[in-house]
């Protein structure tokens, strides 16, 4: 089996799954990364937080989106090579301080392109979990990957 950083568009199958390391999040990160992208009040402000329907601080989904991001790219290696868009996103959970989230990848589909020979797009599902194995944030995305020939 080709290590999942070295693979080329031919080396993926549907069905196969892959899960990362994990991240943490800690309060610190969750209000920096608030206080410039999302600086609404249950993101920055502790007891607004308390007051709010969330009972507490929870990271923005955009900085949520950011760590799914950042353990993506610990599974795509250099045949990467973007993607045309994001589906079915969604925030199932509240991701708080102290969360410990990795990426569950699962492959869904494969095809060719039929414009450009040079690549394939693969769908995959994109699951970030905590450490209760809770699913935080889904999405479905298609990455276009380099093909070997």
């Amino acid at each position: 089996m080709v290590d999942v950083k070295e693979r080329y568009f031919e080396d993926w199958s549907v069905g196969e799954m892959f899960v990362t390391d994990s991240y943490e999040i800690t309060e610190e990160r969750m209000r920096s990364f608030a206080a410039e992208f999302d600086p609404q009040p249950f993101h920055v402000d502790p007891e607004a937080a308390a007051a709010s329907i969330y009972g507490g601080l929870i990271a923005s989904g955009w900085h949520t989106g950011s760590v799914l991001m950042r353990l993506l790219t610990t599974l795509l290696g250099p045949s990467s090579m973007g993607s045309p868009g994001v589906d079915k996103l969604r925030w199932n959970a509240p991701v708080r301080a102290g969360d410990q989230l990795r990426l569950r990848l699962t492959v869904l589909d494969t095809r060719t392109s039929s414009s450009k020979p040079d690549r394939g797009i693969i769908l995959f599902r994109q699951e970030l979990l905590n450490q209760r194995d809770e699913v935080v944030m889904s999405l479905e995305a298609s990455l276009f990957m380099k093909r070997r020939s």
